[in-house]
């Protein structure tokens, strides 16, 4: 008989879980409410439910899934397979993947959600055959993961590869994990509202001003769209996010010597509207004393890639024995 994969995306609103054969060839997938209320044990025991009821939908069985691997948010303990901390799940010091392990009974890895986006990337996506390659995940904050001589940088106690925690600007704005001038508190989705939200307060002109006046409040997208549409101070404010990004990625060039860096995440649904100002101003700040062929782009897996890069980030684990 076939073997098969796992692939669970763990999220704070929905459980995400595929079954793939030993080529990463999706045979099939659902999605349930995760539920995180009821607490980490009920978790995993959808997580065990969904896995037998789809493993059972493709004609296998359990006995025949080679591993498992597990993308959740927060800060994760990877040699240990325990959920140290997260922000929005409420989750703390919880030993997920020895729970899931003893549900399902199969070999399991537990790996960070941007980490594991970023695998998938590098596997199927658009990073496939490179190396050395970064992911940006755009969103309420930034996140992302990197890959140096075909590895996930981890770093001593998991703490390598937070690139939303970068300090891009010394004594900037205040993040919400306590720095300040992190890119997370320019770049992400929510700091560009907010500090359009702080420059129309502070008497800047903006047809932004009537999205406020109905609805109390105006997000990122708004703001590309009124970018888009000409307005002035929309348009500076995209601008301070491309210049932000930019400077991020050439930190990480600097840092990590990455082929390709990849955007991911609900911001890039602006399209060129982000990109273009994004490597407009890469290009401008780099350094000159040669020319660098570093690809930006954006990824091309979307919402899959969760499902995706936990199976083959375990059948990679699980190959080189590092799970069990």
């Amino acid at each position: 008989m076939a073997k098969i994969l796992i692939g669970i995306d763990f999220g704070g609103t929905n459980l995400k879980i595929g079954c793939f054969d030993e080529k990463l060839t999706l045979l099939i997938k659902d999605s349930i409410p995760a539920q995180i209320n009821a607490g980490p044990a009920a978790v995993v025991e959808k997580i065990g439910e969904l896995t037998a009821r789809l493993v059972s939908l493709c004609g296998h069985s359990t006995y025949d899934i080679i591993a498992a691997g597990i993308g959740t948010p927060g800060v994760v303990d990877v040699e240990n397979g325990v959920v140290l901390a997260t922000s929005n799940i409420k989750f703390t010091n919880i030993p997920l993947r020895q729970m899931v392990r003893d549900r399902l009974n199969v070999p399991v890895i537990l790996e960070n959600d941007a980490n594991v986006t970023c695998w998938a990337e590098r596997v199927a996506g658009a990073g496939k055959g490179a190396r050395e390659m970064a992911l940006i995940t755009l969103g309420t904050g930034i996140g992302g993961g990197v890959i140096t001589n075909g590895e996930l940088v981890r770093g001593f106690a998991g703490n390598g590869g937070e690139i939303g925690h970068i300090i891009i600007k010394q004594d900037g704005r205040l993040c919400g994990c306590g720095q300040r001038g992190c890119i997370e508190a320019y770049g992400s989705a929510s700091a560009t509202a907010a500090r359009a939200t702080e420059a129309i307060a502070a008497g800047g002109k903006s047809s932004l001003q009537k999205i406020i006046e109905t609805n109390g409040q105006i997000s990122c997208k708004d703001v590309y769209e009124h970018s888009a549409a000409g307005d002035e101070l929309a348009r500076q404010i995209t601008d301070e996010t491309a210049k932000s990004l930019a400077t991020l990625c050439i930190n990480l060039l600097h840092i990590t010597g990455p082929r390709r860096i990849i955007f991911y995440g609900g911001m890039i649904e602006a399209g060129e509207l982000l990109l273009e100002p994004i490597r407009k101003f890469f290009n401008e700040h780099i350094w000159k004393i040669r020319k660098e062929s570093i690809e930006l782009c954006f990824a091309a897996l979307g919402a899959e890639a969760g499902i995706i890069g936990a199976a083959a980030l375990a059948s990679y684990e699980f190959k080189k024995g590092k799970i069990i």
